[in-house]
């Protein structure tokens, strides 16, 4: 008569939990659970056996698991480096911008710098990156993001998807975000399918940013934490924010003054908290980005005031003719 031998999860794995026969080599190879890592097991029917006595350890350990990747600070956002200047780039997308031809996110000060040496040099408009010339309309840049999509980039996979989006395809936005979250585990994949599908289905909604968060989505994290905030859950909120603001998200510094305020944070957390934003906002900044701020600020002011313009004539002839009708 077969005596099954007992084998904690506390072992070292080298036995199955089930039947506690051990590995031996290439013979017998034991296979880990997926879902809490702690324990092996020989076969399907061990692993279906030992179930009922693992399920609940299971479940607390794959949930310590999943938070402590969960609440991982990031090396950075989702935006990476500029893959000109190395410096990180800014959570504000107005602030880069992603090539058609390329697929590569530069950050406005390069792109700037770019098009002020080109007129200088009195030579033509280039990408900064790839140097290929700009697309001449909008359906050149989107035969550029089709091409790139084919070749199974994630980045153009994505701008793929938001042009649909945009255009009333959901469908068509959600396969595309799908696959770059599937390609790459795409932070902003994840996080526009958070958006784009599953609204109503709040597991999958917060599966996806979960996931966008740990690819460094500061915006996604914002949101996660105001999520646990809603459900009552205000320290794993405050945790959510503190990363976010790391990140150099302000939204998310803005929420722990609120916290700090209420006392629901120390003084000592929220200062590190804000001395950590404060140098993540200036990592980003350098002199050539801050003259092409300045150069789009003057840009953005002129074109508001074309558009005041506009108006202001529009509705001068609009009454004059009301004038000459009466």
């Amino acid at each position: 008569m077969s005596t099954k031998i007992v084998v904690s999860e506390s072992d070292n794995m080298m036995r199955c939990a089930s039947c506690g026969i051990a590995e031996d080599g290439d013979n017998k190879k034991l296979k880990t659970c997926t879902a809490c890592k702690s324990v092996r097991y020989c076969s399907v029917t061990c692993q279906k056996e030992h179930r009922p006595k693992h399920k609940r350890a299971c479940k607390k350990k794959a949930a310590e698991l999943r938070d402590e990747l969960l609440f991982k600070q990031p090396e950075s956002n989702q935006f990476g480096d500029c893959p000109i200047c190395l410096l990180p780039q800014s959570n504000d997308p107005e602030k880069s911008s992603m090539g058609s031809c390329c697929s590569k996110v530069i950050c406005g000060g390069c792109a700037y710098a770019n098009h002020i040496r080109l007129r200088e040099a009195k030579l033509e408009e280039s990408c900064p990156f790839c140097r290929q010339p700009p697309p001449d309309n909008n359906a050149d840049v989107n035969r550029n993001i089709m091409k790139r999509t084919e070749a199974n980039d994630p980045a153009a996979i994505c701008m793929m998807g938001f042009i649909l989006c945009n255009g009333g395809d959901y469908q068509g936005a959600f396969d595309h975000y799908k696959k770059a979250a599937e390609l790459v585990n795409s932070a902003e994949a994840h996080y526009q399918l958070a958006w784009t599908g599953v609204e109503k289905d709040t597991k999958k909604k917060v599966y996806h940013l979960e996931h966008a968060a740990i690819g460094g989505h500061a915006m996604a994290r914002y949101n996660l934490g105001v999520n646990e905030q809603r459900n009552g859950r205000l320290e794993r909120a405050i945790k959510h924010w503190i990363i976010s603001a790391k990140l150099g998200y302000d939204r998310a510094a803005e929420a722990l003054k609120v916290c700090f305020r209420e006392g629901s944070i120390s003084k000592d957390v929220f200062a590190e908290a804000l001395r950590a934003h404060q140098a993540a906002v200036d990592a980003t900044k350098s002199p050539q980005r801050e003259v092409a701020e300045a150069a789009m600020q003057k840009m953005r002011a002129a074109r508001a005031a074309r558009q005041n313009y506009k108006q202001q004539y529009n509705i001068d002839k609009t009454s004059s003719i009301s004038l000459r009708e009466r």
